[in-house]
């Protein structure tokens, strides 16, 4: 039986330049600390991930430079657009985060954040490497082959 598609989950941002510019390893799902205003900003779609990236510091995990507009009804009561924003991942999970990024010299890149079924607001970590400019390069290519090689088969096919 189909799924139907819930009316609370929805992609609120996404940061499509995370996979041009990095080797994602691996991803996870981690809460997010907000103010009432964030949220209510974040339903009506003013939020940019594009600058942003997450940090282990002291023992908790930070998302830092993400753009959140003001929301116009809260106006005394608002939000700093580009503050710093706690990340709730589990012990392991976070141990796991601090190894990566001390010892083996990775970067948390914040991939995506969405509302889930339950209308919380959620963010999609990323894992990765760095890429070269060649690296990118030959992902471009690449990328552009496979554009051609749809339309071709849509021509002949």
């Amino acid at each position: 039986m189909a799924k139907k598609s819930d009316p609370n989950s929805k992609l609120i941002a996404e940061n499509r330049r995370a996979r041009f510019d990095y080797h994602i390893e691996s991803d996870l799902e981690a809460g997010i600390m907000l103010y009432g205003s964030e949220v209510k900003s974040l339903r009506q779609g003013g939020s940019n991930l594009g600058e942003s990236y997450a940090s282990v510091e002291g023992g908790e995990l930070w998302l830092i430079n993400s753009y959140i507009a003001p929301y116009r009804e809260a106006k005394t009561f608002g939000h700093e657009e580009r503050r710093r924003r706690k990340l709730l991942v589990s012990r392991k999970e976070l141990s796991r985060l601090w190894n990566a990024t001390a010892r083996e010299g990775m970067t948390i890149v914040p991939m995506s954040w969405y509302f889930n079924d339950r209308g919380l607001v959620k963010i999609k970590l990323g894992v990765a490497k760095g890429k070269k400019l060649a690296d990118k390069r030959a992902t471009e290519a690449k990328r552009d082959w496979d554009r051609q090689k749809q339309r071709l088969l849509k021509q002949n096919g």
